[in-house]
């Protein structure tokens, strides 16, 4: 076979990418180094494939259905956990594999949830407001405000024990707490939902998110939680109702939370979230590191190699294809 010609367009990083541009000539545009930030809708992309003569397509955002599997490609390969950006049974039906990168972020979201923890437990964003205008000894002294508990000797407990669920145990286990686990996939879990609510002193989720899960915690599961519990969010906004979730903050049955997720990926400026001092709120950037795109660059490009050698990919989204 000729060799082959990759359209990248998601962001790779680290000696994946060296070994991919040795195995086939690479058209390297990743949408994320455009300002501002561009993505294919499907007709778009299939043109851009058939402009530069592609077979092999890597992506991370970009609309892949329809059009784009009428070109002659190899496979498409999504640099994602979950190939949501890709109609895997439209790409099935065209006989294409796509590829994927379970876990690629699984680290850097763990750190994400052990940051936000303690942002919204020891008032890092409120003390770092107070030095920021000045007022620091505004009426008490910071010591008085900000008093808390150590995390350590604490329980949390973990919603999901998937590959995030599993980096963040060995996280908090290292802080000295004590993880608790609620998953029925996952035979090491070790409780059940309503046990893990009623225990936990933080309840960390790390689910995916399905029809099982939209949803999952709503204001009776707020309200059987602990007093004083910090709740934090770094999967999906979905898994939750936000407005049970406003209610159970502002009433101070939850000592906090922290969300990297909202529906819309966006608040408005007067949503209720914003304006409470017990909630710390990050843009869903809990996988955005430099690590993140040397993990899926490695695991895509190692997957290309095999397909490329007749070899059956590791991560295969659509298995139908290969038997």
């Amino acid at each position: 076979m000729s060799r082959p010609r990759a359209l990248v367009t998601a962001p790779l990083r680290g000696p994946g990418l060296d070994r991919l541009r040795e195995v086939a000539d690479v058209e390297f545009d990743p949408w994320i180094e455009h300002q501002p930030f561009r993505l294919y809708r499907a007709d778009d992309l299939a043109a851009r494939l058939a402009a530069v003569s592609a077979d092999l397509l890597v992506c991370e955002a970009d609309e892949c259905k329809g059009p784009v599997f009428e070109q002659p490609l190899r496979l498409v390969a999504s640099t994602r956990g979950d190939p949501t950006n890709v109609d895997v049974a439209g790409a099935t039906a065209a006989g294409i594999p796509v590829l994927h990168a379970p876990g690629r972020n699984a680290d850097a979201v763990a750190e994400m949830a052990v940051a936000l923890m303690f942002a919204v437990s020891r008032h890092v964003v409120m003390g770092d407001r107070d030095m920021r205008a000045g007022t620091v000894f505004a009426g008490s002294i910071p010591y008085q405000r900000y008093r808390a508990w150590q995390v350590a000797g604490r329980t949390v407990g973990l919603v999901g024990l998937g590959a995030v669920g599993r980096a963040v145990k060995w996280r908090f286990e290292g802080l000295g707490m004590t993880v608790i686990a609620h998953d029925p996939y996952q035979s090491d879990a070790d409780c059940d939902l309503d046990e893990l609510l009623a225990t936990a002193d933080v309840v960390s989720m790390h689910a995916p998110v399905n029809p099982e899960t939209t949803g999952m915690i709503g204001a009776e599961q707020f309200a059987a939680m602990r007093p004083g519990t910090v709740y934090v969010n770094t999967a999906r906004a979905a898994l939750h109702d936000t407005d049970a979730l406003v209610e159970a903050l502002a009433s101070g049955h939850l000592g906090g939370a922290g969300l990297d997720h909202v529906q819309g990926e966006i608040l408005p400026p007067d949503h209720p979230l914003t304006t409470l001092d017990n909630v710390v709120l990050t843009p869903h950037v809990g996988g955005a590191t430099y690590d993140t795109e040397v993990n899926q660059t490695d695991m895509v490009v190692e997957d290309i190699c095999r397909l490329l050698a007749g070899e059956r990919p590791y991560r295969l989204a659509n298995p139908e294809v290969w038997q």
